[in-house]
């Protein structure tokens, strides 16, 4: 049985380990709250900007829709099936739970997956802890944006978003490849954070796919609505310059899911680190009171040993 000197001891270094994952789950908790005020003051500005491009899509000559589709039918046949960018998002710290874990899991997978249907995967981690994983697997990747959510948490800046979706689209253009792939925790509650594969559309035609398969009167209706509007430059034009903002604005918002995530995860580590040191604390000072009891009856038994021994 450990001495009472041992058990206080080891009683003293679980309520030191204690007030520090307190700690750690009172800030993970404060950048949560200012993360989840980011992303719905956010989330307005993006579909706000959403709805203007799908409204300028659907306005824009049928003609030369129909153009514009043709070549990019063409260019999606020379580049169908040619490579994949694939963007995994880490936390650039641990403490966090199976968060981390989950991410290099659930790259590997659909690295297989897509290697499996043909296609070349090219590696663009955000986050430290993906990258040292990666770096594990002898796998190449590109390290430029490996603290790219640092930097957004620090300054709310859209300079990286914007550098990296330039940089996507440079490949895109050069043929390299021919589609790019966010892997992130998206954020459902506070317990819950769920691994989501996003697909980043560099197109307008193809981003809007799913608006265009609009009924008539749906068409019709939004397209009176617009007529009342008088646009400079042309809504082509318009659209031309505001689809890229689009882009920024849809990678952003996954990161901003990320970073929501990876709070939700490390403060609920830490408050089930918090209640296992709680429950230690307990077993800890039953066995100490145990203990001290213990060696109080053998002190006890002692003395009237030697008191019967005097008479």
């Amino acid at each position: 049985m450990a001495s009472l000197k041992e058990i206080k001891g080891r009683i003293a270094s679980v309520r030191n380990t204690q007030k520090i994952t307190s700690a750690m789950r009172m800030v993970a908790s404060a950048k949560l709250h200012h993360t989840q005020g980011m992303t719905e003051a956010f989330l307005r500005y993006k579909d706000k900007l959403q709805e203007i491009v799908e409204s300028l899509q659907l306005t824009v000559d049928s003609s030369k829709r129909a153009d514009d589709q043709q070549g990019d039918s063409q260019l999606s046949t020379i580049n169908y099936q040619l490579s994949t960018l694939l963007v995994p998002i880490s936390s650039n710290s641990g403490l966090c739970g199976a968060f981390n874990s989950n991410i290099a899991k659930a790259t590997m997978q659909r690295i297989q997956e897509l290697e499996s249907q043909g296609k070349n995967v090219r590696l663009l981690p955000i986050g430290k802890k993906i990258a040292k994983e990666l770096k594990k697997t002898n796998r190449e990747f590109h390290a430029d944006f490996i603290p790219m959510l640092e930097q957004i948490e620090k300054n709310n800046t859209f300079t990286g978003v914007s550098t990296l979706v330039e940089q996507a689209f440079e490949w895109y253009q050069n043929q390299e490849i021919d589609s790019v792939e966010f892997l992130y925790h998206h954020f459902k509650s506070m317990g819950t954070q769920v691994i989501q594969v996003d697909s980043l559309q560099l197109t307008v035609d193809s981003s809007m796919k799913s608006e265009g398969q609009q009924s008539g009167s749906q068409l019709s209706t939004l397209n009176s609505q617009l007529s009342t509007y008088l646009t400079e430059p042309s809504r082509e034009e318009l659209l031309a310059s505001l689809f890229p903002r689009l882009l920024n604005v849809q990678v952003y918002g996954i990161l901003l899911d990320s970073l929501t995530s990876e709070h939700a995860a490390r403060m609920l580590a830490m408050q089930t680190a918090d209640d296992n040191a709680n429950d230690l604390l307990k077993e800890l000072t039953l066995l100490y009171n145990k203990t001290r009891q213990q060696a109080i009856t053998n002190e006890l038994i002692d003395i009237m040993g030697g008191q019967s021994g005097k008479h």
